[in-house]
C-alpha cells in the first residue's frame, strides 16, 4: 500500500496544546465496525459500553522527564533528549544542535547533574549521566516531560511544567521507562476506573516502554517497507493468567492504546497464548493484519502517515477510519496526545 493513502489534512487549531480540565471530559467518537456507524460521546460515557463481559488491558508505563537543557562551558545551550538506558547511567540520546558537542565533552544540566558525551552512533549520541542521589529524583528536578514536537509552547515554564508532570501521565502509571505517554490512557480518572469495576469490568496491566519510534515518520513510498523501532515490554504472571482466563471465558478484550494492542498481538504471535514474558516488539500492524487477541480499542486520533493510523485502519478498515476522522475534524474534535479519543468496537 502507498504511504500517501494514509495522508489527511488537519487544521492546525485542532492540534490539542493542553489537556481538558478533567480527564474524562474529553470527547469520544464511538465507532461500530459491524454497522459502520459512529456516534459523538464524551469519555465519561465509556461506562455505558462496558459490563462484566468486558476485559481491559492497560499500559502502566511511566513517562520519565527525558528532556534536559544543558550548558557548555562556553555558555552555549544544548538540548538533550535521553531515549533509553543501555547500561547503568549510560544512555542513548538525541542532541540538538548536534554540531555543538563532541566526545569527552562535559555539559552541566543542573547543580547535581552533568552529562558526559561519549560517542556518536548514527544520528544519536551515547552519553553518561553523572549525578548524586536517585536518578529518578534527579530527572524530576532537572528534566522536562518530553512533549511531542506538535505541542508548541514553552515546556520549561514552571506553570506548564507542573501541569505536564501530572497530565502527560496516566493515573495508573507505575514503571518508569517511556519517553512518550500511552495517550489513550490519559482519559481515565480514578472515578471512571472505579465505575467500570463496579460494573464488573476486570482489567490487567502490561508494561510497554514507549520509545522515540513513536515520533518516527514513515518515509518509505510503500508502507510494507517500513521497519518499526524495537520497544521493550513486560507481562507479569498475574496479568497473563487474568488475560488468558478472560479469553477462555469469551470476554471482549479491550486494548487501551496501540501500545497495549502491539504487546498483546506480539505475544500471541510468538507464543500462541499470553505468557509472562520480558520481550520487545517490532510488530508493524497495517491493513491486512489479522488480530488474534484484541476485540476493541480505545485510542486517540493519530498523525497523518503514521504507523498508529495504519494500525487502527487495519482494525476498523481504512475507509471507515478516514470517514470517522473527517467527521471528527468537521465536529472540532481535538487531535493527538492531549486530544480526544475513539472507542472502536
Amino acid at each position: 500500500m502507498k504511504l500517501e493513502e494514509f495522508d489527511y489534512n488537519l487544521p492546525k487549531d485542532l492540534i490539542a496544546q493542553y489537556p481538558v480540565q478533567k480527564r474524562e471530559n474529553s470527547k469520544m467518537l464511538v465507532l461500530n465496525r459491524q454497522t459502520l456507524c459512529y456516534e459523538d460521546k464524551h469519555f465519561y460515557d465509556i461506562t455505558d459500553y462496558f459490563d462484566e463481559n468486558d476485559f481491559l488491558v492497560l499500559n502502566d508505563t511511566k513517562v520519565i522527564p527525558a528532556r534536559l537543557f544543558a550548558i557548555k562551558d562556553t555558555g552555549a545551550k544544548v538540548e538533550i533528549f535521553i531515549v533509553r538506558e543501555t547500561e547503568k547511567d549510560v544512555w542513548i540520546a538525541l542532541i540538538k544542535p548536534s554540531k555543538r558537542v563532541k566526545p569527552k565533552m562535559i555539559l552541566k544540566a543542573g547543580e547535581k547533574l552533568s552529562v558526559e558525551i561519549i560517542e556518536k552512533i548514527d544520528d544519536k549520541w551515547k552519553i553518561r549521566l553523572h549525578y548524586s542521589g536517585n536518578i529518578h529524583e534527579i530527572l524530576s528536578e532537572y528534566g522536562n516531560i518530553p512533549l511531542p514536537p506538535y505541542i508548541e509552547r514553552n515546556i520549561t515554564d514552571e506553570q506548564y511544567k507542573k501541569l505536564d508532570f501530572e497530565r502527560y501521565q496516566t493515573v495508573y502509571a507505575k514503571h518508569e521507562g517511556s519517553v512518550a505517554a500511552p495517550t489513550a490512557g490519559l482519559h481515565f480518572s480514578e472515578d471512571i476506573l472505579k465505575k467500570l469495576e463496579e460494573k464488573g469490568v476486570q482489567k490487567a496491566f502490561i508494561t510497554l516502554n514507549v520509545g522515540i519510534g513513536t515520533f518516527k515518520p514513515v518515509k518509505t513510498d510503500y508502507i510494507e517497507n517500513h521497519k518499526m523501532d524495537s520497544e521493550a515490554f513486560e507481562i507479569s504472571e498475574e496479568s497473563a493468567n487474568a488475560i488468558n482466563e478472560a479469553i477462555k471465558q469469551g470476554k471482549k478484550i479491550t486494548a487501551v492504546g496501540t501500545t497495549s494492542v502491539r504487546t498483546l498481538e506480539t505475544t500471541m504471535q510468538k507464543h500462541g497464548k499470553i505468557i509472562p514474558v520480558k520481550d520487545s516488539s517490532e510488530l508493524f500492524i497495517y491493513p491486512g493484519y489479522k488480530f488474534e487477541v484484541v476485540n476493541q480499542i480505545i485510542t486517540n486520533f493519530h498523525l497523518p502517515k503514521s504507523t498508529l493510523l495504519m494500525l487502527v485502519s487495519a482494525f476498523a478498515g481504512k475507509d471507515f477510519i478516514f470517514k470517522a476522522y473527517n467527521h471528527a475534524i468537521n465536529e472540532g474534535y481535538r487531535f493527538y496526545s492531549y486530544g480526544d479519543c475513539m472507542l472502536i468496537r
